[in-house]
This record gives structure tokens, C-alpha cells and sequence, in this order.
């Protein structure tokens, strides 16, 4: 059973889809920004008494969160709707709460969802465009924040690669793993943020305690077990035992919610799991290539010059049959990211996407870690793409 959400998991998200051209329906789902996307989601959070005021609040969020004095946000990280309606006896506490599906943002990947949830903004004005990203004429890494392996903090300071203040310039408490207290993607999507460290999951609900017991209006707390289990071990026994965990922590939040409070639960993004090894490119296609970023499921090829045309058609003729093959122009001009880019992120970008659309992923030979991956995201399929936006309280 799915609860009260079960009533939002139709119609309750503006997802856009697109076709590819002479390939019928793709089954493309494109960012809802604006509307009932996880950009929006902090935003209306902060600026919630403005939101109750009104007589038309936003459909996609839950009455509970408006009217809440305080409300604490947690981000649970990999948590796909289509994920959590497929495995719902497993998550009872999630499955009983209010709310349905909004979308991620484009890549559908945790460095630009994260970034978009605390920013509010989409990927188009923050900047981080991807997982690897181009920086110079490098390849930056942006969760480790590293280049070629090696700390680039210093070459790529985090505060010029994203410059925005995170939740509208205010400063709330930040839950979240203490290791990750002083990294490169830290300091670029939580900017000054006042970070409450925990060592292991048991500790959020005492910490989150303690905040709500000081009178903080709004508290953000971020779980990364899901979408690490999913990476390791798929889609299966293992993401099931974890996700029903993370119920039992949802669970022990609410249980130490005051009365006037209320918990929220969203995502950054949702899981795919892969059938066989990355693709590896053919050698029609790599002639024309001189770098690779992005993701394996949102591949960026950087073109020789005056190879895109080249590439885009090798690449069309090689892999359309599994992945939407569209040029940085297309998907510029489409609004995947949110708007038009200036042009030092757009130059973070390739020349063209190879964003899978079956169960697949395309290797890049220098990052080699993502062999080891069984569940990946960063794709725009609904699997990716539609996240949970939950809330209860007591």
C-alpha cells in the first residue's frame, strides 16, 4: 500500500516528454523547473508563511510543510519514486506520508541535484552542470573535487565554480556526514553553512533534536545510504534491507518531532540498474573526440574542431538506438538546464550528449571507477527523474 501519497502519483508532476526525431516516443522527461521540481523545493520551504498567505499555494507542496513553525528537510539521497512505489512494503513510513513525485533537475546526478536543491536555482545559473565537468582544459571531478586525482581546490576555487548563496543567503543548520565538513563540493553547494557533523545514522535524530529544541525554524539533513547500497549491490535484497532502514530513521525523526513541526522528505535523484558493462565507443566516434565528461549515463564527447557535425552523426548512427544523441546547441536551446547558460558554463559542456535512454552506460576510459557501479542515474528517464516530495508530522 502506498498511503496518502498514492493519490499525487499521477497528474501531479508537469513532466515534460519529448520525441526523438523518427523514433517515436522517447519517453524523455524533462525538469519541471519552476513548478514542482527540487529547485523549487527549499525556496517554498523558507518562504513558506508567504506561500500560506496565499490562496493558491503550490499543489506539488504539501499543506503540512506551509503551515509548520518548523520544519526539518531531509534529503535522502538516490531515492527514485519509481524506486520507492516499487518497494513500498519496505517503506511504510515513507509509503504513509503526504505528498507524490516532482523532478530532478538535468543531469540527473547528486553534484547538480544537490546543488539545485540548497541553491534554488537550476543548473543553468549555478553552474555545476554535471558530475565531471570541464574546467579549463581539464576534467574536474566535482564530488571529490579533484582533477587527474590530485585536490584542485586551489586551481578551481569551489566559490568561483559557484558563486550563489545557498538557501536564499540564510544560514540554517546543515545535518550531514562530518567528513564532509572542508571538501571542494562542500564548500561550492553549502557555501558558509553552519554544518552539524554525524558519524553514523543514529546520530541525525539526536542532532536534529537538539536543533528544533533550540527553536531553528528550519533544519536541512542529507543520508547518502540508499543511493551508496544502490551503487554497490543494485536495485535488489541489498537496496531493499537499506531502504527499510532508512524508513526506521524517517520513522525515529518524526517520532522526536514537536507538535507545530513537520518533517519533509524529497530526494536529488532515482536509480537505474545497468545490464551489461559500459559501452565502450566505437572507433568512428573517438576519432572525432578529443575529452569525455559527464556521467555514463549522461556522456559528454568534446569534439576535435570542426568535428561536431562528424561526431553527432557517428554517434547517431552508432547509438540512437539506446540513448537520445543530441549536440550542446539542442540541448541548450531545449532547456534541459533551466535556461540559456552564460557562456563560461556553457563552455563547461561538451559538444555532444549521449544520454542513455535503455538500461546502458557509455565508459570513459579515465574514469574507470564506474566500472564497479550496478545502479547509475544521470539520465532523463522517469526512473531518474521523478523523485518523492513527502511530509508528515505529529
Amino acid at each position: 500500500m502506498l498511503g496518502p501519497m498514492d493519490h499525487m502519483a499521477r497528474g501531479s508532476v508537469v513532466a515534460q516528454e519529448t520525441a526523438e526525431p523518427g523514433g517515436g516516443d522517447s519517453g524523455l522527461v524533462l525538469p519541471d523547473y519552476g513548478g514542482a521540481c527540487i529547485a523549487s523545493v527549499v525556496p517554498a520551504l523558507l518562504r513558506r508563511a508567504e506561500f500560506a498567505a496565499v490562496r493558491t499555494p503550490p499543489p506539488w507542496l504539501p499543506e503540512m510543510a506551509l503551515t509548520a513553525r518548523q520544519v526539518v528537510l531531509l534529503v535522502l539521497d538516490g531515492l527514485g519514486y519509481e524506486q520507492l512505489v516499487a518497494n513500498g512494503a519496505h517503506a511504510p513510513t515513507l509509503c504513509a506520508m503526504s505528498g507524490g513525485p516532482i523532478t530532478s533537475v538535468a543531469p540527473t546526478t547528486t553534484a547538480a541535484a544537490l546543488t539545485s536543491i540548497s541553491t534554488g536555482l537550476p543548473p543553468a545559473a549555478h553552474g555545476i552542470v554535471g558530475y565531471r565537468l570541464r574546467a579549463g582544459g581539464s576534467v574536474l571531478n566535482v564530488l571529490r573535487w579533484t582533477v587527474d586525482g590530485e585536490d584542485a581546490r586551489r586551481t578551481f576555487p569551489p566559490s568561483s565554480l559557484q558563486p550563489n548563496e545557498p538557501f536564499l543567503g540564510r544560514r540554517p543548520p546543515v545535518v550531514s556526514k562530518a567528513e564532509f565538513a572542508g571538501t571542494g563540493f562542500t564548500d561550492a553547494h553549502l557555501p558558509g553553512a553552519r554544518l552539524v557533523g554525524w558519524r553514523m545514522p543514529s546520530a541525525i535524530c539526536v542532532e536534529v533534536t537538539d536543533l528544533l529544541r533550540a527553536g531553528e525554524p528550519f533544519v536541512y539533513a542529507y543520508y547518502d545510504g540508499i543511493d551508496k547500497i544502490a551503487h554497490d549491490r543494485g536495485l535488489g535484497e541489498h537496496f531493499a534491507a537499506e531502504l527499510h532502514a532508512t524508513d526506521r530513521l524517517v520513522r525515529d525523526l518524526l517520532d522526536v518531532l514537536p507538535r507545530g513541526a513537520a518533517l519533509v522528505v524529497t530526494a536529488d535523484h532515482g536509480q537505474v540498474e545497468v545490464d551489461s558493462d559500459p559501452i565502450v565507443l566505437a572507433p568512428d566516434v573517438t576519432e572525432d573526440v578529443v575529452m569525455l565528461s559527464g556521467e555514463g549515463r549522461f556522456r559528454w564527447l568534446h569534439a576535435a574542431p570542426g568535428g561536431t557535425g562528424r561526431l553527432a552523426e557517428a554517434c547517431r548512427e552508432h547509438y540512437s538506438g539506446v540513448a537520445w544523441v543530441r549536440t550542446r546547441e539542442e540541448v541548450v536551446a531545449d532547456g534541459w538546464f533551466g535556461g540559456p547558460l552564460r557562456p563560461e558554463l556553457e563552455a563547461r559542456l561538451g559538444d555532444v550528449a549521449l544520454v542513455a535512454r535503455e538500461r546502458v552506460a557509455f565508459f570513459d576510459p579515465s574514469d574507470t571507477g564506474e566500472l564497479r557501479l550496478v545502479a547509475r542515474h544521470g539520465s532523463l528517464t522517469s526512473a531518474e527523474m521523478l523523485v518523492p516530495l513527502l511530509a508528515a508530522a505529529p
